[in-house]
C-alpha cells in the first residue's frame, strides 16, 4: 500500500463544483492586518531556519523522572531528518498518507514534521478512538502507514482491520522506531531536505477526521497553505503568548487541530512544548514546568474553578470562597469600564493573598494567559479568571477552519465573546443567525465526500459553520448555540441549549448536562454527577450511600434543582427547564457520548437514554 498519494479523487482539488447559494448577509467584518507569508514556506522550513540560527535553544521538553528535559531545535531538526528518511526509504511518495494513532507525546511532534519532510499528510486517530472509528479512518484515507502510541493502540488497529482487505506498514513509538529508522539508512540528509524543500503550500499537510456529535468522522483536507497562513496571522496577534520566553504544557490530545496549530506556532517562534504524561499527573506537572501560558477547552476551566469551590467547601470556607469569586468577577468588570472602586480594590488585595494567589500557584504560579476554544467559555468564568490575574483569551474555530479563525487579542478582549476574526479573515452573520467564515484558514473540502462539501462551502469562499451567533461593529463574535442543536418545543418556542447547559455546568456537583425538548411540551435535562465531587459533598451531608444508590436523594435532588434555578435566571419561562433527571454514570470519550474535546454526543445519548427522556415527559 505505498505511494497512494496522488490517485484519491479529491488530489488537487480546490472547491467542488457544485456551490449553493450564497445566504443573505446581515452583518459582515474583516479584520484589517493581515500578513502574507512568504509563498515559498511550508511546515518545516522555519524548522531549518531555527536549526541553522539557534541549533542549542531548547524547543521540546519531555518529563524523565522529577524532570522535563530539553530537546534543542538542532536535535530536533536532526531526528525529523532521520525519520522522515526512514518515510522516504520506505517508497513512500509525496502526498502519501500516514496514519499518527497515539497520546501526546513529545515524539507526536518529531513525527508530525518527519512527515510533512517527506512530503506527505499526517492522519491524525485520537488516542480514545473505537476500533471501529480507526477502521474507518485507515480505510478511508487509505493511509501507507500506521504509527501507533504503544501497544495497547496496536491492538486497537489489529482488531478494527482484522476483516479488511488492506496491509499498511505499523510502527509502535513505544518499540522505539528503530525499525522505521532502520529502512533510511541509505537515505542521505540531502536527499531528506530535497524532498522537504518540494513541498508547496497547496500540497495536502493533514486529515483531520472530526470527531463529530453526530454520523462518522468526515475528514478535513487542511493544506500547508491552511497552516502557514494561520501561525503567521496567530503569530502577528498574539506576540505575548508566543515567544521564545514562553512555556506551554500541552495536555490536549494532538490529534486535534487546535493542538497542532499551537505546535507548528510554537516550533515557529521558540515558545516551548512540554508534554503531559497524563491528566492524572498533570497538577505535579503544573508545578515543574511552570508555564507561562496555556491552552484548553472550557470544560478544563470549569473544573478548576468547582474544584476550587469544592476545595473551600470542604475546609469550611465555601462562603469566603464564593465572596472571593464575586469580588474577582466584579474587580474584573470595574477595571474593563475603566475605574475600580476602592471597596472592591481593598477586598480583592486582600482575596489576592488568601485565595487568589493558591489558584494561580495551582497552576504553576507563571501563568499570564490561557487560551480557550472548542466551545463557548462563558463570562462568568472569563471575568472570574481576569480577576484573579489570568487573562483568558477565548478563539473561535472548527476543525474546517484551521482551528483558529478569531481570538481575543491581548488588550482588547471583550469577555464573553470569542474575539475578531484573526488579520485578514471574514466573519459575517446571515439571515437566520449562522456564523459564516472567510480566509486563508478555510479548508479545501472533506476527504472523498463532495457532497458534504458542498453543504458548508458557498460562493466567494465563505464556509457555513453550523454555529449561530451574533457580531458587533467591531467583529467580536458571541456563540449563541448551533443551528442544529436549536430546539423547537411543541408550542413553536426555539431555545438554544448551551446556554442552559453551561449554567447547569458552573455547579460543581454536575459534571455533564444535556437539555432536551424537542417538539415536547416543556424543557427537560439530562444530568451526570461528578464522580471527584460527590465523595466530599456527600461526607459534608453525611449521606452514607455510594453514588448510584442516591440520585434519588432529596439533598441531592434539592442541590440539583437550586443548580436547575440558577440557569433558569438566564431564560424566559417558555425556555426553562421544568423537569429533570440525574443519570447513574457521567459521559466519557470512551463510552462514545463525548467527543475529544469533551462535546456531548447529543443523539448518542438521546439514542442511549431514550426511556429516562421518555419519563420525563410521562
Amino acid at each position: 500500500m505505498l505511494g497512494l498519494g496522488t490517485n484519491s479523487p479529491n488530489h488537487g482539488r480546490i472547491f467542488s463544483p457544485r456551490l449553493k447559494v450564497m445566504p443573505t448577509l446581515t452583518r459582515q467584518f474583516t479584520t484589517p492586518g493581515g500578513v502574507e507569508p512568504d509563498p515559498n514556506e511550508n511546515l518545516t522550513t522555519e524548522l531549518w531556519r531555527r536549526e541553522k540560527d539557534t541549533p542549542n535553544e531548547p524547543i521540546l521538553l519531555y518529563r524523565q523522572g522529577n524532570e522535563f528535559v530539553p530537546i534543542t531545535y538542532g536535535e530536533m531538526a536532526a531526528r525529523v531528518r532521520r525519520l522522515a528518511a526512514g518515510l522516504i526509504g520506505m517508497g513512500l511518495e509525496p502526498g502519501s498518507r500516514v496514519c499518527l494513532f497515539s497520546p501526546t507525546r513529545y515524539e507526536f511532534t518529531l513525527l508530525d514534521y518527519a512527515i510533512w519532510a517527506a512530503g506527505c499528510a499526517t492522519v491524525t486517530i485520537y488516542e480514545t478512538s473505537s476500533a471501529e472509528q480507526v477502521k474507518w479512518i485507515v480505510t478511508d484515507s487509505g493511509a501507507s502507514v500506521v504509527i501507533c502510541g504503544d501497544d495497547e493502540r496496536r491492538k486497537v488497529l489489529d482488531n478494527a482491520l482484522s476483516d479488511v482487505d488492506m496491509d499498511p506498514e505499523v510502527f509502535v513509538i513505544e518499540d522505539g522506531l528503530d525499525d522505521l529508522l532502520a529502512r533510511g539508512e541509505q537515505v542521505t540528509d540531502e536527499q531528506v531536505m530535497e524532498r522537504a524543500q518540494s513541498v508547496t503550500q497547496q500540497d495536502l499537510a493533514t486529515l483531520v477526521y472530526t470527531s463529530g456529535t453526530t454520523g462518522m468522522p468526515k475528514g478535513c483536507e487542511l493544506t500547508v497553505r491552511n497552516f502557514v497562513w494561520t501561525v503567521t496571522q496567530a503569530k502577528s496577534v498574539l506576540t505575548e503568548v508566543l515567544h521564545p520566553d514562553a512555556v506551554t504544557l500541552m495536555f490536549l490530545p494532538l490529534a486535534h487541530s487546535f493542538a497542532r496549530i499551537v505546535q507548528v506556532g510554537s516550533v515557529a517562534t521558540g515558545a516551548k512544548i512540554a508534554y503531559s504524561t497524563g491528566l492524572d499527573k498533570l497538577t505535579e506537572e503544573l508545578a515543574l514546568v511552570r508555564p507561562t501560558w496555556l491552552f484548553s477547552v472550557p470544560r478544563v476551566f470549569e473544573k478548576v474553578y468547582n474544584s476550587a469551590a469544592q476545595k473551600a467547601a470542604d475546609e469550611g470556607k465555601g462562603r469566603i470562597f464564593e465572596l472571593a469569586a464575586k469580588v474577582a468577577g466584579n474587580y474584573a468588570r470595574q477595571r474593563e469600564q475603566g475605574k475600580v472602586r476602592a471597596g472592591t480594590r481593598l477586598l480583592h488585595g486582600i482575596f489576592d493573598r488568601l485565595v487568589y494567589k493558591k489558584l494561580r500557584d495551582a497552576l504553576g504560579g507563571r501563568v499570564q494567559y490561557c487560551i480557550s476554544g472548542g466551545a463557548g467559555l462563558g463570562e462568568r468564568l472569563g471575568y472570574f479568571f481576569s480577576g484573579i490575574g489570568i487573562t483568558v483569551l477565548e478563539g473561535y474555530g472548527l476543525t474546517e477552519t484551521s482551528a483558529a479563525s478569531a481570538v481575543n487579542p491581548p488588550g482588547r478582549v471583550k469577555i464573553g465573546t470569542v474575539g475578531q476574526p484573526v488579520p485578514g479573515a471574514s466573519a459575517a452573520i446571515a439571515e437566520d443567525g449562522e456564523i459564516l467564515l472567510k480566509g486563508d484558514m478555510v479548508f479545501r473540502g472533506y476527504w472523498n465526500n463532495p457532497e458534504a462539501t458542498d453543504d458548508v462551502l458557498k460562493e466567494d469562499g465563505w464556509f457555513a459553520t453550523g454555529d449561530v451567533g451574533t457580531m458587533d461593529e467591531d467583529g467580536y463574535i458571541r456563540i449563541t448555540g448551533r443551528k442544529k442543536e436549536i430546539i423547537v418545543t411543541a408550542g413553536g418556542k426555539n431555545v438554544a441549549p448551551a446556554v442552559l447547559e453551561d449554567r447547569l455546568r458552573a455547579h460543581p456537583l454536575i459534571s455533564q448536562a444535556m437539555v432536551v425538548g424537542d417538539d415536547r411540551p416543556y424543557i427537560a435535562a439530562l444530568i451526570t454527577i461528578d464522580a471527584e465531587e460527590y465523595p466530599r459533598w456527600a461526607e459534608r451531608e453525611e449521606i452514607d450511600l455510594p453514588l448510584e444508590q442516591a440520585l434519588e436523594h432529596p439533598k441531592l435532588l434539592e442541590a440539583i434543582q437550586e443548580a436547575v434555578d440558577e440557569a433558569n435566571k438566564a431564560v424566559s419561562r417558555p425556555e426553562s427547564i421544568r423537569r429533570f433527571r440525574i443519570l447513574p454514570t457521567d459521559f466519557t470519550i470512551e463510552g462514545d457520548e463525548l467527543t475529544p474535546t469533551l462535546k456531548v454526543k447529543r443523539n448518542v445519548v438521546a439514542s442511549r437514554y431514550r426511556e429516562e427522556i421518555e419519563q420525563l415527559y410521562a
